[in-house]
């Protein structure tokens, strides 16, 4: 039955991704950082939404969901474990996204066609990771060994990671690029957001059809690395398929977000080098001293942490600045500058811990303190987080002073016995048929 939960989650996918495409991105446009910024905070809502559902579906064994395991897998364990995959799946995009740059920056794509290809490319990513992770799940459960050997792939990632620079990237190099040449001529211009063109009567490709051809397999390179990655997480293939997918979503939103300004990020890379180490001996662990998936998850979040507040303060210092390819092009977008990228990643962060909290209070968890928590970032900010603030504040205030319960109605209920006291008549008095007398 569990596969009814499976055709309704990519019937919902493909029904998002074709509304993006055929409803609010019908129209080619140059997407400016402030709609990026906008999607990215929506693909990022409806992730922890959906985290919500798999808490639901595991908590109560829906369908048989986390029954299937070895052990059972309790509802607050799962939403820990998607939540895990999908932080690790979104910062390990960070680096797929330099790379998209220098694709687009090499083949010259303007902006207002850059969407249509990382749709398609996205399209494509949905299909190949999917068969990757069904390929690695029944690869770990027909040889345990598998486990190591990702480890150690992710290791020698890391490694790789460290001594790369994507910005010598040739894609006419490319396999792909090369057997498409071979087939097809290639039309010398773009012909508008189109693929395929006629030259001279023949069928014949775009720069265009060039560029999607090089996203699409450099995808499949990182996803060699992130598949190996959220094995490490869980084992679970509904959790690392839907936890994949809803990272990917959220792709081209994030893109064009931080694509102008890569150079405020520049020891982030660093920080996904010693993600990817973690992983790697997390994995090679996994038999013998396993890590329990809270721990994870903070580890995670501290080295990213460590990776983006260096990069925010400290990369002045840097003696080899990565510098975007596309920073000339978005110039007439937006002036990309530092408190810009201090609001993208104070919007970012404290949405995701108020939305966290908003479902910490139908869900285990200091819900009211996590919504407090994501309010009190975003005022660093935004005005109306302020507003907000102070609006809770003189409701909560009122409800206080209705109640009775406020510093006011407190020193008035003080102060009540002592004017009684002398009202009344003096310890040695009695009075007697409304006369007093002494004792």
């Amino acid at each position: 039955m569990a596969i009814i939960v499976w055709i309704a989650f990519i019937g919902l996918v493909l029904g998002f991704l074709a509304l993006d495409l055929g409803v609010f991105h019908r129209r080619p446009h140059a997407i400016s950082i402030k709609e990026a910024m906008a999607w990215t905070a929506f693909w990022v809502a409806l992730a922890l939404v959906f985290n919500g559902l798999v808490f639901l579906l595991y908590e109560h064994h829906w369908l048989d969901f986390g029954t299937s395991m070895r052990q059972e897998l309790e509802g607050s364990e799962a939403a820990l474990k998607f939540f895990t995959g999908y932080v690790v799946e979104k910062s390990l995009s960070v680096d797929n996204i330099f790379v998209i740059a220098m694709i687009f920056a090499y083949f010259g794509v303007p902006l207002t066609y850059q969407h249509r290809v990382l749709f398609w490319g996205i399209l494509g990513a949905l299909v190949l990771r999917g068969a990757m992770i069904a390929a690695g799940a029944a690869l770990i459960a027909r040889f345990s060994w598998t486990v190591y050997l990702f480890g150690a792939l992710l290791l020698i990632t890391a490694a790789k990671l460290l001594i790369t620079r994507h910005d010598n990237l040739v894609p006419e190099r490319n396999l792909l690029v090369r057997w498409a040449r071979k087939m097809y001529p290639v039309s010398s211009d773009f012909v508008g957001s189109r693929f395929f063109t006629v030259v001279d009567g023949k069928r014949a490709i775009t720069p265009l059809f060039l560029a999607l051809l090089v996203v699409e397999s450099s995808d499949a390179v990182f996803a060699v690395d992130s598949i190996p990655a959220i094995f490490a997480v869980t084992r679970d293939s509904f959790i690392v398929f839907t936890s994949n997918v809803f990272a990917i979503l959220g792709l081209r939103s994030l893109y064009f977000a931080v694509a102008g300004m890569i150079a405020r990020f520049r020891f982030l890379k660093m920080s996904l080098v010693f993600l990817l180490a973690f992983i790697g001996v997390k994995m090679l662990l996994a038999h013998h001293h396993p890590i329990p998936t809270a721990v994870s998850l903070a580890v995670i979040v501290g080295i990213l942490s460590v990776g983006i507040i260096a990069s925010v303060f400290a990369a002045h210092l840097d003696t080899a600045p990565l510098e975007s390819p596309l920073v000339d092009e978005l110039e007439h977008l937006a002036t990309v500058s530092l408190r810009q990228a201090r609001r993208i990643v104070v919007l970012t962060v404290g949405s995701t811990v108020l939305i966290l909290g908003v479902a910490m209070l139908v869900l285990p968890g200091p819900g009211i303190l996590a919504t407090w928590g994501g309010l009190a970032i975003l005022a660093i900010e935004f005005v109306w987080a302020r507003r907000w603030i102070a609006k809770v504040k003189e409701v909560y205030e009122e409800a206080i002073s209705a109640a009775g319960l406020g510093p006011h109605h407190n020193r008035r209920r003080d102060q009540a016995p002592a004017a009684g006291a002398a009202a009344q008549p003096d310890s040695d008095t009695l009075r007697l048929d409304g006369h007093s007398c002494k004792r």
